[in-house]
């Protein structure tokens, strides 16, 4: 059975939270529905910050995204005064990379740890 879109994100904001919780940010709401931003709403040194996550399936390149959608996103930031961060983490079937992640399979995450600051 192939992981939903929604199971694919649930993955990858798994792996961002992990990764925001070692970096000392605190958690002030999470929105894990597919396709709705931010996914996180954090704070960190008192400043208020949305961090977007998103997943992409192998062979997209995760760190890319459209730019179109971030200057909403920029917008939005701006007029909450608050800091915007973008994750993006590949997935891939770790059998076959140009197969669709199967739920009874192994998962490959590629994700490089970097939550880039955009604004």
């Amino acid at each position: 059975m192939k992981y939903t879109p929604q199971e694919l994100h649930q993955i990858a904001m798994t792996t961002v939270g992990k990764k925001l919780e070692k970096k000392g940010f605190e958690f002030l709401a999470i929105n894990s529905t597919y396709g709705k931003n931010p996914q996180f709403v954090c704070q960190k040194d008192r400043k208020l910050s949305f961090v977007l996550v998103k997943h992409v399936l192998y062979p997209a390149n995760p760190d890319e995204f459209n730019t179109i959608w971030m200057e909403a996103m920029k917008q939005h930031a701006k007029d909450k005064e608050a800091r915007l961060y973008y994750a993006g983490v590949g997935i891939a079937n770790d059998s076959d990379l140009e197969e669709y992640p199967e739920k009874d399979q192994d998962v490959l995450i590629k994700f490089s740890g970097n939550i880039k600051r955009i604004l």
